[in-house]
């Protein structure tokens, strides 16, 4: 006799949240859904392309979703943020320009700025109406971070401006959206390829890599890019809670080994020069950030190793 299957009603059309008594519901995995308490909306528009929302709850503060997937929270965005800007910024230890792509929200810029010996910093976004938007509902993301003057703006595509420009960088961040829609470009080997062109000698790149639990294929199809790239290339992960399955994984890429060897006493000295204020970062944390576990150092093996197992 099959067992019967509860009757829970009627699948969610895709991109609609539900409202079951206020609670906003994320399908962004089959079979596995998180919710998240809607104590006051704040902001709801959907068009034909996609719906931003931005919502309170006790437990995240502000939360800003797209088209039903959790994008950014204002209580535990700094896991995120700190982790990849901190990293390679202190890991190369004299940093003078960085590229970010993406991050138009300015959780990224802000802790960019924090480095007081960095000269220039572009910031690549497709969309200058994610920046106002996030500048009015999420003020405390970027904490007037966009009013630093060593800061560039250019509205461009982040694949486009990685093809075309000439521009040489010390450390690159990818501080991409998940790869759907216009963020499956910064996920293909020809944006690996192109964006590695931009890299300064002995410089780093780290990019969004999606939760390895739930998303292993963007840990496997970077690595695999990587590793035609750049002589050394990793990942290393932190821990976010409002992202279903909580461990963030990061992607890493140089041509300078020595810049994962740097020894904890090196960055306790770059950590208190530049005199950070950070909530997750710590010299200690960035080492064990690349300890990683056996599940996810697994993902590095070949196609045909895994297959084996």
């Amino acid at each position: 006799m099959s067992e019967k299957k509860p009757d829970f009603g009627v699948e969610p059309p895709i991109n609609e949240p539900i409202d079951i008594l206020g609670w906003w519901i994320e399908d962004l995995h089959y079979g596995y859904r998180q919710m998240l308490k809607i104590d006051k909306l704040l902001y709801d528009s959907k068009t034909d392309t996609q719906r931003l929302m931005v919502f309170e709850n006790e437990t995240f503060g502000r939360v800003l979703t797209l088209d039903n997937i959790l994008q950014t929270t204002e209580r535990d965005e700094f896991m995120y943020h700190e982790m990849l800007a901190h990293v390679p910024i202190l890991a190369h230890g004299a940093v003078h320009s960085v590229l970010i792509i993406g991050g138009g929200d300015g959780g990224m810029l802000k802790q960019v700025v924090k480095h007081k010996a960095i000269a220039r910093i572009v910031q690549v976004e497709i969309d200058p109406e994610v920046i106002e938007f996030s500048k009015k509902y999420l003020p405390m993301l970027s904490d007037g971070a966009f009013d630093d003057p060593r800061f560039e703006l250019v509205i461009s595509d982040g694949a486009k401006y990685a093809a075309e420009s000439e521009d040489r960088f010390d450390v690159i961040i990818v501080d991409s959206t998940d790869p759907v829609g216009p963020g499956k470009a910064l996920f293909t080997e020809e944006f690996y390829r192109n964006v590695s062109r931009l890299l300064a000698d002995g410089g780093v790149i780290v990019t969004q890599n999606g939760i390895p639990f739930t998303q292993a294929d963007e840990v496997v199809n970077t690595m695999a890019e990587f590793s035609k790239l750049f002589v050394d290339y990793t990942c290393y992960t932190s821990t976010v809670p409002g992202y279903a399955g909580g461990q963030m994984c990061y992607g890493w890429g140089t041509n300078d080994p020595s810049l994962r060897e740097v020894p904890l006493e090196v960055l306790e000295r770059r950590y208190a020069a530049e005199q950070l204020q950070t909530q997750y970062y710590t010299p200690e944390v960035h080492i064990a950030s690349f300890a990683l576990p056996k599940y996810i150092k697994d993902l590095f093996q070949s196609p045909e190793d895994r297959a084996l197992r």
